[in-house]
């Protein structure tokens, strides 16, 4: 698995009126394992800390590295090996159709056109896409959209997943497709997210609370701390 570090991460955001915003503090963490859920109230500073992970967003103080890469001068590095699944697909989709979208995902990794058409094909079946490969991706309902943009994360075989509220769009028939997806993953995966089911299963779990990691544990003991945070 890759190794994520964050050594004393800080982050402020500029506000209209001259100063700044905080959302990250002091977040001293180190993340080794197969698959990280990250939780928290809004606001708790959980979404900038996974758009660190692949130098979406860069540290205001302090450094983050994935597997020794520093994200503030190794970006590009970073993001062959890092994928982003955002919470809403249409931010991530970029071309007409479904085959294309998913091609689209491989240009920038020098294959040969027979490579990228394996690849391709590949996912279609895998993700249940292949009926629709030469339909509009903007037709495609909630789920099978939230399917393509992840696949076509997938079909650049990233080493880690970054996933931010991927299920919060979907019903609860998707959410479930995304699930067990998320739980056969060869990938490292990190997932930020507000369905707690989500985390069964997962080897760790850090809770946010005013941009800092108040607990770190296993699923059990961070989704309780969490439910005792937010409902006293």
């Amino acid at each position: 698995m890759p190794v994520i570090q964050f050594d004393g991460v800080g982050h402020a955001y500029p506000t209209s009126a001259g100063g700044a915003t905080t959302v990250l503090r002091e977040v001293t963490v180190r993340l080794t394992e197969h698959r990280v859920g990250i939780i928290g109230g809004n606001g708790s500073g959980k979404s900038t800390f996974a758009r660190m992970l692949n130098a979406l967003v860069v540290p205001s103080t302090g450094r983050v590295t994935v597997d020794g890469l520093d994200t503030a001068r190794d970006a590009r590095a970073i993001r062959r090996r890092v994928g982003f699944c955002f919470t809403d697909p249409d931010a991530q989709i970029v071309m007409p159709t479904v085959q294309e979208d998913l091609a689209f995902s491989l240009r920038r990794h020098g294959l040969p056109k027979p490579e990228v058409a394996r690849r391709v094909e590949a996912a279609l079946e895998l993700y249940g896409l292949a009926p629709y490969r030469s339909q509009p991706a903007h037709l495609l309902s909630g789920g099978q959209k939230q399917l393509l943009a992840l696949a076509a994360v997938l079909i650049t075989e990233p080493s880690l997943v970054v996933m931010d509220e991927p299920t919060t769009l979907l019903d609860l028939a998707n959410a479930r497709t995304v699930r067990d997806l998320v739980a056969g993953m060869e990938p490292q995966v990190v997932l930020v997210t507000h369905h707690l089911d989500l985390l069964d299963g997962f080897d760790r779990v850090l809770v946010f609370d005013a941009g800092r990691v108040v607990c770190d544990g296993a699923p059990v003991d961070a989704t309780a701390h969490y439910r005792a945070l937010v409902l006293p």
